[in-house]
């Protein structure tokens, strides 16, 4: 490690003590059936939301956490498997899992680690870099994570806990915890989706953008990709840049979108206090958003274009697709698209059946077409499939009783946008975004104590100050 780096984590350990008022533990340990003492909070995901969550649940007093990912040390999220950007797509100076602790950005990672000099020229984060980062903030905080490590099944434990039953390479095991955090980012609550027609192809010629493509394997082929968001310009570059004869993308729009509506509503107000409108006004923004998908810059657009194999095709939704004796042919209103290999970046569905951990409780889980009937106009069937949200993260039931448990779950995951805006799966939201779900978690903990807390109240009688009384003289009066 360099000098600057060993530096900044004793500045890092100066700032979190000067701020760490107050610090007394108000939390006792709740025992499983197990006879140890059951977590308090149990965060599913140790990327950027994870390892966010993890730091702002510490700052608060709450220690007996543990931190779940399914994927190696280092490989967590997206940054080093499926995200095919050269580069992060947000401003460099957008803070997030710092949760504004200066010496946590990651502009003063930066500059420990390659210079002021190399951070005044920067245009956009590399994503290698922020990968590290967030490795390096993670190791800093003290933050407890086990990798490799899956959850299978959520049910209800004895005595008001949870029961999650996980998978490593020690075999399978059930913890207990108070509370649940699903951190689970893009994936979330479902599954990315191969368009309708397509889905009685072989798994040989089609895949999503977060598989794990061999693009090696692609050199001399014809590539077809559909969807005109970033992450299907980006894999659609691979594929050039990899060598295949020729790339298609298909836009099933008339026009490609270019704005980007996530940059409008990066200001504090919107990010902190959309949660606290109405469903109405909840509803209208973030269909709006979401409807208009997320748009791509420029030198996401230029990777593509610069190749003269590449052709982008506005207007031409799927129609059919069937397989030929050289590959599969896909039917557009534009006419046919013969390729050897089909890439959809069409996004992520909702799905709550298919997630083996809530596969027991799913079809109790609220969904927003379950509490809210928007106008004709504004309907839209996709959306309507979200899990409607308490307003500290956690699912609500469908049919009040039947489960009450999932109250302690709790999810911070890309399938919270419609109730939350952009949190649980954006950076420039984390600042407002896990203070709101931190305070959510701890006021549930204290509620739940709140008798032992009474109690402890009513029995306090430590003496703040010593009182000397003057001895009275004799004869003085009574």
């Amino acid at each position: 490690m360099s000098d600057a780096l060993t530096e900044l984590e004793a500045d890092v350990r100066a700032d979190l003590a000067m701020i760490a008022h107050p610090g007394a533990a108000w939390l006792d340990p709740k025992i499983g059936p197990d006879g140890k003492p059951a977590l308090d909070v149990l965060i599913v995901g140790a990327g950027q939301s994870g390892i966010a969550i993890g730091f702002g649940l510490m700052r608060s007093r709450v220690s007996n956490i543990l931190l779940l990912d399914k994927a190696e040390e280092g490989k967590e999220g997206p940054w080093l498997t499926y995200a095919r950007m050269p580069t992060l797509r947000s401003p460099k100076d957008y803070t997030g899992p710092d949760l504004d602790i200066p010496s946590l950005t990651y502009q003063s990672w930066h500059e420990a680690r390659f210079g002021k000099e190399s951070w005044q020229e920067l245009g956009l984060i590399e994503r290698g870099h922020w990968a590290e980062y967030l490795l390096w903030l993670r190791r800093t905080i003290g933050l407890p994570v086990r990798n490799g490590c899956e959850l299978l099944e959520i049910a209800p434990g004895p005595d008001g806990l949870l029961a999650a039953r996980v998978n490593s390479a020690g075999g399978v095991e059930t913890l207990h915890a108070r509370k649940i955090v699903l951190a689970t980012g893009q994936e979330g609550m479902g599954g990315w989706m191969i368009p309708e027609p397509l889905r009685h192809l072989p798994a040989s010629s089609v895949a999503t953008v977060a598989d794990d493509i061999d693009f090696e394997k692609l050199r001399g082929k014809r590539v077809v990709v559909i969807g005109a968001g970033a992450s299907a310009f980006d894999n659609a570059a691979t594929a050039l840049e990899a060598g295949a004869v020729e790339v298609h993308l298909l836009c099933r729009r008339a026009q490609i979108q270019v704005i980007q509506p996530y940059r409008w509503l990066t200001f504090r107000g919107f990010l902190r206090h959309l949660s606290d409108l109405d469903d109405a006004w909840r509803w209208r923004f973030m269909r709006t958003i979401l409807e208009m998908r997320e748009g791509f810059p420029q030198p996401t657009y230029d990777r593509c274009a610069r190749h003269a194999n590449f052709t982008l095709h506005e207007g031409a939704p799927v129609e059919a697709a069937r397989e030929t004796g050289k590959g599969v042919e896909l039917q557009t209103p534009r006419g046919a698209i013969p390729a050897d290999f089909v890439i959809c970046g069409t996004g992520i569905d909702m799905n709550f059946a298919g997630r083996g951990e809530l596969s027991g409780v799913a079809g109790n889980i609220a969904t927003w077409a379950d509490r809210y009937q928007p106008p004709e106009g504004e309907r839209n069937e996709r959306l309507g499939r979200f899990p409607y949200l308490a307003d500290d993260y956690a699912f609500t039931e469908r049919v009040a009783g039947e489960t009450p448990w999932i109250s302690d779950i709790h999810l911070f995951a890309i399938a919270s946008t419609m109730s939350f805006g952009p949190s649980g799966s954006s950076i420039n939201a984390m600042t407002t975004a896990v203070p709101k779900l931190v305070h959510g978690l701890t006021r549930g903990l204290f509620r739940a104590d709140v008798a032992r807390h009474w109690a402890s109240l009513s029995a306090y009688d430590v003496p703040q100050a010593v009182v000397m009384r003057p001895a009275r003289k004799m004869g003085e009066m009574r």
